[in-house]
């Protein structure tokens, strides 16, 4: 929740008939945003699995959820950047859950470096992580959405390089990539009634992003920047994921939705 609802009534949020018992793949899904959306579906009775290399932390949510009360969450420690590891891990939940109706491409880092200090190998690494996982889970999950007869595939974009952000260089690349996917397979899965959207977060106060990015520059930077006063939570960008893979989004593809409180 945003700290500035925090001392008043919880606010009321949508609940999607539509999204009951549907199965949701995730990658990346152990802490962050990844987490917050795990969560978010499971509150809504979805069959979520998920993927990450955080075992301790993959564990521990998958607990949490199973101690209030939600469906059973399927998860499996997995290096991305192995796109064999990654279709093993895909195939295996698909046997053991079943086909899944939604995508969510959300793993990446975006670690900081240098110009100067980029060489071939790095770079190959961080689309490795940032760019090739996106393209490979889709691949492995369209068969078992036509087999389903639709889908929703939400691909995590990024605000960052659209502001031109500095210090991520090789992350700018990868995400400024995520909008070509997503418009140059809306056609051909849109024949199978598969939709393919980008989510695009602004600065979001995870963990991570407190811990090793978030000074005082960069609160003057969100005040000044951001329409809306409130520090984005990962919460807020599972919001807008749940809509995209429920019914009511159903007429929604080929397009990016940018959830960035307005930042300028």
């Amino acid at each position: 929740m945003n700290p500035a609802l925090a001392t008043g009534p919880k606010p009321a949020l949508a609940t999607y008939p539509s999204l009951r018992d549907q199965r949701v793949f995730i990658t990346g899904g152990a802490t962050g945003i990844g987490a917050a959306m795990v969560e978010a579906f499971a509150e809504q009775g979805a069959r979520v699995a998920f993927v990450d290399l955080a075992e301790a932390e993959s564990a521990a949510l998958a607990a949490r959820l199973a101690a209030r009360g939600h469906p059973p969450v399927w998860w499996q420690v997995c290096d991305v950047r192995d796109v064999t590891a990654l279709q093993a891990a895909i195939s295996q939940a698909q046997a053991d859950v079943g086909d899944f109706f939604t995508l969510v491409n959300n793993v990446a880092r975006d670690d900081r470096h240098a110009l100067e200090d980029v060489t071939p190998a790095y770079y190959d690494e961080r689309m490795a992580v940032n760019q090739r996982p996106a393209f490979f889970a889709i691949q492995a999950l369209v068969p078992g959405m036509r087999r389903l007869g639709g889908g929703s595939i939400i691909n995590l974009g990024s605000t960052g390089w659209q502001g031109k952000g500095t210090g991520y260089i090789c992350y700018s690349i990868a995400k400024s990539s995520v909008n070509g996917l997503t418009r140059s397979l809306a056609d051909t899965l849109g024949a199978d009634r598969i939709r393919i959207n980008t989510v695009s977060p602004g600065w979001v106060m995870t963990e991570r992003q407190m811990r090793l990015w978030l000074n005082a520059e960069g609160e003057a930077a969100i005040a000044h920047n951001q329409c809306l006063p409130d520090k984005l939570q990962p919460g807020d960008i599972a919001r807008m994921v749940l809509f995209l893979a429920s019914s009511d989004g159903a007429m929604c593809t080929a397009q990016e939705f940018k959830v960035d409180a307005g930042w300028d």
